[in-house]
């Protein structure tokens, strides 16, 4: 059994769609304060911020304050472990699509 981890790890951080939603959208837009990030999710105001702090803590977003306003953007260097993890499957899935590629070769002849 694993003690419990009072900071959440990365792979936690993005197992949560709205998370992954919240992180897509600050890669493609840029930083954004809480209630922009708000808007397109039916949920409140709170929850996002507990998102966007499950994020912080993971180290895949930053935030700073511009004046009344805190800011939030990528901190994509956390996310090379996912990376580094998910391209040792790379080999598997390029065989697999090779094997498919030689399958329908045959059925066209």
């Amino acid at each position: 059994m694993t003690p419990a981890t009072s900071t959440p790890d990365v792979y936690s951080a993005i197992g949560d769609p709205t998370r992954r939603a919240l992180l897509l959208r600050l890669a493609a837009e840029g930083q954004k304060n809480v209630s922009e990030l708000l808007e397109p999710f039916s949920i409140s105001q709170p929850a996002i911020s507990k998102h966007l702090r499950i994020l912080r803590e993971a180290g895949l977003v930053r935030s700073h304050k511009e004046g009344r306003l805190r800011l939030y953007e990528v901190e994509a260097a956390s996310l090379r472990q996912v990376h580094d993890w998910v391209s040792h499957f790379e080999r598997y899935w390029d065989q697999k699509l090779d094997a498919l590629g030689d399958y329908l070769d045959r059925q066209e002849r």
